[in-house]
């Protein structure tokens, strides 16, 4: 297990495979059963899947547009993103996060490409071992301390928190005048083409 958890994180770091990912063009197949892991997979490739495609295609103008001077730009509104799907992935695979550490890129690219690549590794971790809401956490590091919370509050936290920004960064782009591409039924995760 650790050998897959160390190819995931190399290839986390890897630009190339991670702006060739396809991972989330479809949502994955959905597990045969229920459980708590297999849930919270869902939960984790839905978001890819709607992330996917809010962020396919969008230009400079779409980048720098923000519905008023108090508002992010749609650029800042996906390193946002970012930063709460690294919180995701960190707690998938039983890591904290450390606010005074870690690095959110700046370009959106990268901004992209690791996102999309955080939410892969965290769905396919997921997938691949028991999970207990009871003993998971979620764990949070900085120079003033830490914090720990349960499983759950990653549901009602930052993933909530990305699909609600997601759907942000599509409203934005519409009015900047650049829709979605057509074809994306969210709820069969299918882009019809």
């Amino acid at each position: 297990m650790k050998k897959v958890l160390i190819l995931l994180m190399c290839l986390s770091f890897s630009p190339s495979f991670a702006q060739q990912n396809d991972y989330f063009y479809n949502i994955p197949e959905a597990p045969e059963s229920f459980s708590s892991a297999n849930i919270l997979s869902r939960m984790v490739d839905a978001l890819g899947f709607r992330y996917y495609w809010a962020t396919s295609g969008l230009e400079n103008k779409d980048l720098e547009f923000k519905p008023n001077p108090e508002s992010r730009t749609t650029l800042e509104t996906l390193q946002h993103i970012c930063g709460l799907t690294d919180i995701t992935k960190n707690t998938a695979i039983g890591q904290s996060t450390n606010f005074s550490t870690r690095v959110i890129p700046t370009d959106f690219k990268s901004v992209r490409a690791k996102t999309l690549q955080d939410l892969k590794d965290a769905s396919i971790y997921l997938k691949s071992k028991p999970l207990s809401p009871e003993q998971e956490k979620m764990i949070f590091e900085s120079d003033n301390g830490g914090s720990e919370y349960p499983l759950w509050n990653l549901i009602n936290g930052p993933l909530a928190d990305a699909l609600w920004h997601t759907g942000q960064v599509v409203s934005f782009r519409r009015s900047s005048g650049n829709p979605l591409p057509s074809g994306i039924n969210v709820l069969t995760g299918i882009k019809k083409d």
